[in-house]
Parts: structure tokens; C-alpha cells; sequence
């Protein structure tokens, strides 16, 4: 078992059950991820699998004709089955797997999910192809990622100076992205943007949570370059 799987473990160890998945880049999503129903459907990254088991769960036409959730850790997986177990979806499954090298073969899946991923993954670049290639023709990436073209950047470039390190909760690997340069990978994976959009504007405190100023999310240009929280949509092209 590599190092950073077992950090990853260590680190789901640590946190709490995630049976909805609400987290904000969630929120942020579901808006735009129109009908999955009767489609199939790959979210990456999974973690203990709330999301996942919200899609499968979903009600009448909406219902994806399967899920597939997978993930780097064998431990977010078990809690995610765990929690799966309560609520019955027998259209969802759960793997172990690596973002950068997924298992199935080229155009396996109507819509792959991937929400706070790229930056945790040693090589976001090939991760970004991998769920290009796993797509059918017409299929759709829905792509959530942290920002750093704004306030929260900054703190983090201030932290090292003062001899600490900025590890975005404790996550093993954590890259400094932005959102022209993801979508420059998203390009090169031969997929076609369909939509940027972004939320969530921060202002950093030392020993504090930062507090977010919601009325700057109403400004849509502002926040596709320079929310913390970044979404991409982009449809494969290619056949």
C-alpha cells in the first residue's frame, strides 16, 4: 500500500459520516446537472459516499440506471458501503480505485462527477483525461475544484512565511490551482466547455474559520474567475 493511501485512510479515519453529501461545491452542482436519469454515472473521488448514494436514491425519472462510486481509500469506501447499507439503491455500487488510472475502458459512462478531487491527486492533468476518456460521445464532465485566485490564494502564500503549512483540512496532497489553468486541462482532455460558473467568496483570518461574503456570489463574471469554488461542465466531442 503506497504512502499516500495510507494517509488518505488515516485521514477518512478522522472524519464524520457523510450520508447526504452537502457539501457547498455540492450545492453548488446539483443545479446544473439536469436529468441522469436512466443513465450511467461515475462519481470519482467519492469519499465516504453521500453524494454517490443521493444520485442512486434519487426519485422516478431522475434515478440513474447505475452509480458508480470510487475512491483512492479502502477505509472512505467501507464507511461509504457502510452507510449504503441503511438506504437500499441496488443501482449503486462502491470501488477502490485511482483517479489518474480508471479501470474501465474507453466510453463507459453517460456523465462523470468529480467535486474537490484534481487538486488531492498527484497528477491532476492525467486525472482530467482519464475522466475524458471514460466518457461516451455527448457525455458530460461535471468538474468541482478549489480556486486561488483571490483572497484565500493569498493566505495561503502567507502561511509558509510565517512557518506553517496550508493543507486545505488536513488532506495529504493539496494543490494551488486556478481556474483557467483547470480549464486548460479540461480543453486539452478534448472535451468542449460548455458552462464555467463559480461560488463562494472568502475572507481569511489567522486561528479562524474565514468568513464568506455571500453577496459577492451574485456577480457571475467575478465568481467564474475568482470563487474559492470552481465548476466546469464540458461535454466529450470526440467519438
Amino acid at each position: 500500500m503506497t504512502r499516500a493511501r495510507l494517509a488518505y485512510d488515516a485521514w477518512h479515519r478522522g472524519q464524520e459520516a457523510d450520508p447526504d453529501g452537502e457539501g457547498p461545491w455540492h450545492r453548488m452542482l446539483e443545479p446544473f446537472l439536469g436529468d441522469l436519469g436512466a443513465r450511467r454515472v461515475l462519481e470519482v473521488a467519492c469519499g465516504r459516499g453521500g453524494f454517490a448514494l443521493r444520485l442512486a436514491t434519487q426519485t422516478g425519472d431522475r434515478r440513474p440506471a447505475e452509480v458508480i462510486g470510487v475512491d483512492f481509500s479502502d477505509v472512505a469506501i467501507e464507511r461509504a458501503r457502510a452507510t449504503a447499507l441503511e438506504r437500499r439503491a441496488p443501482n449503486l455500487s462502491y470501488r477502490v480505485g485511482d483517479a489518474t488510472a480508471l479501470e474501465w475502458p474507453d466510453r463507459s459512462f453517460d456523465a462523470v462527477i468529480s467535486c474537490e478531487t484534481i487538486e488531492h491527486v498527484d497528477d491532476p492533468p492525467r486525472a482530467v483525461r482519464e475522466f475524458g476518456r471514460v466518457l461516451r460521445p455527448g457525455g458530460r464532465l461535471y468538474l468541482t475544484c478549489p480556486s486561488y485566485a483571490n483572497l484565500m490564494g493569498l493566505y495561503r502564500l502567507y502561511l509558509p512565511l510565517t512557518g506553517r503549512r496550508f493543507t486545505e483540512g488536513g488532506q495529504p496532497v493539496s494543490h494551488c490551482l486556478v481556474a483557467p489553468r483547470v480549464w486548460r486541462w479540461v480543453a486539452a482532455a478534448g472535451l468542449l466547455i460548455e458552462r464555467r460558473a463559480g461560488s463562494g467568496h472568502y475572507v481569511p483570518f489567522p486561528r479562524r474559520s474565514p468568513i464568506r461574503v455571500r453577496a459577492l456570489d451574485r456577480f457571475r463574471l467575478l465568481s467564474r474567475y475568482c470563487a474559492l469554488h470552481a465548476l466546469v461542465i464540458a461535454r466529450r466531442i470526440r467519438a
